[in-house]
């Protein structure tokens, strides 16, 4: 067990252009922070924000010492902005949420309870949401059980960033130097006494969401060849299946000549071509896989920083 009183807090909130949540996000926060008895610091990480967005930020920390804002040089995605809280956020005890007013900041205490009583880990579950569109929830329970299947994870189903890490997992994490973030999957790697919280996500306060399709499909490429070489092992298979496939053509044309039954053969070339294409499709998908991983290797050993801090208001 650990005691309440002998640990400090950080909360770390990527931000990008949340002007019209950003307000009533961090009222909701305050509220549950002043209660707290641990010493509390909450980090807003400045994801490249319109200027309305850094003006709310400035503000909110003039008027309150706990807030910290680290702006980037630019929009670095929401896995750097997530990592540059991590490296940065004292405590001991770290907490993610985003910005929006989904996580709800009441479950906190919550969350704290959790480590206490010996948990490392704390990831928060988002229930079912029936209101989402169907493909969206298919799509992202397809996407969980394959990434934990090819990768050897166990991350739940709609697990979300808004977690609580203690200081020991954060150094872990701060140990892994990859330049492709997938927390929700590094998180898991890691290992750790974890524990899952599900909760009910409230309403976006404002504004619309930033995670657009493409960001998520984004997400999803940097999870799987980040996490697995399973994609090569399927292009592998695929070439195998196929070269099969050829071999039993070629016994079944020789069945006809050791027959004497060649005459029934049908000339031309639809066969070879059928053939043709589909060994050329399979190297092609090989070749793409191949391609994209040496992709990954190229931008990793270039060794370039997963983001860049234009400026600091933090008290380290």
């Amino acid at each position: 067990m650990r005691k309440q009183q002998d640990y400090q807090i950080g909360i770390v909130v990527p931000i990008y252009n949340e002007s019209q949540a950003l307000p009533g996000f961090h009222h909701q926060l305050i509220a549950v922070a002043d209660k707290l008895p641990n010493k509390t610091r909450i980090y807003y990480i400045d994801d490249g924000s319109d200027e309305d967005t850094v003006l709310i930020l400035d503000d909110l920390a003039n008027r309150d010492e706990r807030v910290q804002v680290l702006t980037l040089s630019r929009n670095f995605g929401h896995q750097a902005a997530l990592t540059c809280g991590l490296d940065h956020a004292l405590g001991d005890v770290i907490i993610s949420m985003d910005g929006d007013g989904q996580n709800p900041p009441e479950l906190i205490p919550e969350m704290l309870k959790l480590y206490q009583s010996g948990y490392d880990i704390v990831v928060g579950q988002r229930l079912e949401d029936k209101t989402q569109p169907f493909f969206k929830t298919f799509t992202s329970k397809l996407f969980y059980k394959l990434i934990n299947l090819i990768g050897n994870l166990d991350i739940p189903p709609n697990a979300a960033d808004f977690r609580l890490l203690s200081r020991q997992v954060v150094d872990s994490l701060k140990s892994l130097p990859e330049y492709h973030r997938f927390l929700r999957g590094m998180v898991s790697w890691v290992g750790f006494k974890s524990v899952i919280l599900p909760y009910s996500p409230h309403e976006r306060i404002g504004g619309e969401t930033k995670y657009t399709f493409r960001k998520m499909l984004k997400l999803a490429e940097d999870a799987i060849f980040s996490f697995s070489l399973v994609p090569l092992r399927i292009g592998l298979a695929i070439g195998g299946m196929f070269y099969l496939l050829a071999l039993i053509e070629v016994i079944y044309v020789l069945s006809f000549w050791l027959t004497g039954n060649q005459p029934k053969l049908e000339p031309g070339w639809s066969s070879l071509m059928f053939m043709l294409l589909i060994v050329g499709g399979t190297l092609t998908t090989v070749v793409s896989f191949i391609g994209i991983y040496i992709g990954y290797i190229f931008q990793e050993v270039k060794q370039r920083p997963t983001y860049l801090i234009k400026k600091s208001r933090t008290d380290d």
